[in-house]
């Protein structure tokens, strides 16, 4: 508990600072709070030049952020959450603790000098280190370790959106990939203080204000649904070409890394020449679509806009998140689908701002596939209960989308394409490279699905396993019978006796012999009883049992002993 309130207190003050710095060097840079909404206006530090002082920004701010990422944080480079979902899930949470510090000047540096990116990325891998860096010193084991970097990512979030619950899901969902009890009263304690510490620097308002959200007539659900529909294709395709950009710039670019966001920033000064409102995070233009400020034609060059100048962004080698072009993403949507239905069908579609609202979570769900986050830092933002249902409704429909076009989400791409499975175990881990047909078991004798409850007790009496396979009349699998689900059963009714096994089979994980170790030992460990069956590739026959200590005997024959290893 103090570990985790002193994460989220340093993850509080992190945010402050980070922010601060945003604000310099935009200030620095272009003479604007924020120049995406400043309308393609001159520097006043430099006014001879006009509004072509954007061509020149981006060139200067990568000669200082580049060196710096290259020569002392390589992994600073990017959006950040993938190398903190590295860290938790096969690295035991370490993270370089100088990350912290050149990610926060990195990013500061890219988003003032016109990079078209979030700051949400940045405060999750600084808040993240900052728990790491913790946890080292204090010398915590390695799941508490894991743990302290979620408080990190928490407490960054929560401070930088004044957003405490969406800090709390977004470290669950998307860096623990995990819920319990202990990692929730850990996380909302980080969320909490980092909270406390933003609000008295920012005050108690959302960091965006947005439009009344009304529903005004009952068929808006479809349009809503709809709109998930559109919103989790156009999330899925933010994601593609992110990366397809990021591809041709590693292509084209031969020179040194610490040159490259220098040499890239002048595509992305003739962008935001001629879209000047892609400067930086562009939160006002977000505001200014939300209540009707464009119209439709505008919204949809925006939207590509923002795709072109956040992949461009990241490509050349800057640093900031790809959380904020998202939900920027989805409210140009939102907005320019909106507008359109209301012309199409004004007595029924009702105003254009609810549909960005749903627009901004939905594309965000569409890319991150984080459906609980997006729900509720949108409801953070607003602050209205009416939200709920037809959020709810297009986040969940633009995360099926997503889920039947892409395996991979915006942050796991980006480690898949160096050859890592978030999912898989660590390389070089024992369990790496085994299959299931290597240390399976045979299949112990099956019930028949017409088999009595009776027949079937005696069996189960005399078994080791708990769980025993049921087959049909042609021998196919039909699902596993429980020792405890026919106690139950016999227990509530002596009678039942004569009930047969294929009326309380249940169907079970579906493991092949041709599967990872790896993979399967994740539906092992959650399954009821002993084992698992294992069946062939058609998922028919029986042909093995997967058991906890088959799998546990493969993991110490794999490990080398104290004295093979001295030998």
């Amino acid at each position: 508990m103090v570990l985790a309130i002193a994460v989220g207190a340093g993850a509080g003050l992190g945010s402050i600072a980070f922010r601060w710095l945003i604000t310099t060097f935009t200030h620095l840079f272009s003479g604007h709070a924020d120049y995406a909404g400043a309308g393609g206006s001159a520097n006043p530090h430099v006014p001879w030049l006009g509004a072509a002082f954007v061509i020149i920004t981006p060139i200067v701010g990568g000669l200082l952020y580049g060196p710096l990422v290259d020569r002392f944080a390589k992994e600073a480079r990017g959006h950040g959450v993938p190398e903190v979902m590295l860290a938790v899930a096969q690295r035991g949470g370490r993270i370089n603790p100088q990350v912290s510090v050149v990610k926060a000047l990195a990013s500061a540096l890219c988003i003032g000098s016109g990079g078209s990116v979030g700051r949400e990325g940045p405060i999750v891998q600084i808040g993240s280190a900052l728990g790491s860096t913790l946890g080292r010193l204090a010398k915590v084991p390695e799941g508490r370790m894991r743990l302290l970097v979620a408080c990190g990512a928490a407490g960054g979030i929560a401070a930088t959106f004044n957003a405490p619950l969406a800090g709390v899901f977004f470290s669950m969902e998307l860096i623990l990939g995990t819920f319990s009890a202990e990692a929730f009263g850990a996380t909302v304690l980080a969320s909490v203080t980092a909270s406390v510490i933003g609000r008295a620097a920012f005050g108690n308002t959302a960091f965006l204000t947005l439009p009344p959200f009304h529903v005004e007539h009952l068929a808006q659900y479809g349009l809503f649904a709809a709109l998930g529909v559109v919103a989790g294709v156009v999330g899925v395709g933010f994601t593609r070409i992110l990366y397809w950009i990021e591809d041709a710039c590693d292509w084209a670019w031969r020179g040194p890394e610490w040159l490259r966001p220098a040499a890239g920033g002048l595509l992305l000064g003739l962008v935001l020449l001629v879209l000047p409102e892609m400067y930086g995070v562009g939160y006002p233009v977000l505001e200014k679509a939300t209540k009707g400020g464009y119209v439709v034609a505008f919204l949809l060059l925006l939207l590509v806009g923002k795709i072109v100048a956040t992949s461009l962004t990241i490509g050349i080698g800057g640093s900031g998140g790809v959380f904020a072009p998202s939900l920027f993403i989805g409210a140009m949507l939102g907005a320019a689908y909106g507008t359109t239905a209301g012309h199409l069908i004004p007595g029924v579609a009702g105003g254009a701002g609810a549909y960005a609202l749903v627009g901004m979570g939905a594309v965000f769900a569409g890319a991150s596939r984080a459906p609980i986050t997006a729900v509720v830092i949108l409801f953070e933002l607003t602050g209205q209960y009416s939200i709920i249902l037809p959020l709810m409704l297009a986040i969940v429909l633009a995360t099926a989308t997503s889920r039947l076009l892409s395996r991979d989400t915006i942050y796991t791409l980006k480690l898949r394409r160096r050859g890592i499975d978030l999912h898989a175990p660590a390389p070089h881990a024992a369990l790496g490279t085994q299959t299931v047909q290597t240390v399976m078991e045979a299949v112990p004798a099956p019930l028949s699905a017409k088999a009595d409850l009776g027949t079937a007790a005696d069996l189960l009496t005399r078994s080791d396993h708990g769980v025993l396979p049921v087959v049909d009349d042609h021998g196919r699998f039909a699902g596993t019978l429980s020792a405890r689900a026919v106690a139950e059963v016999l227990a509530g009714a002596p009678d039942a006796r004569l009930s047969q096994v294929g009326e309380l089979a249940q169907p079970a994980s579906a493991l092949t012999a041709d599967m990872s170790l790896a993979v399967a030992l994740h539906a092992l460990v959650a399954a009821p009883g002993t084992g698992l069956p294992v069946l062939d590739p058609v998922k028919e026959h029986l042909v093995g049992w997967l058991t906890h200590q088959s799998a546990l005997r493969a993991l110490h024959a794999a490990v080398p002993t104290p004295a093979a290893s001295a030998a």
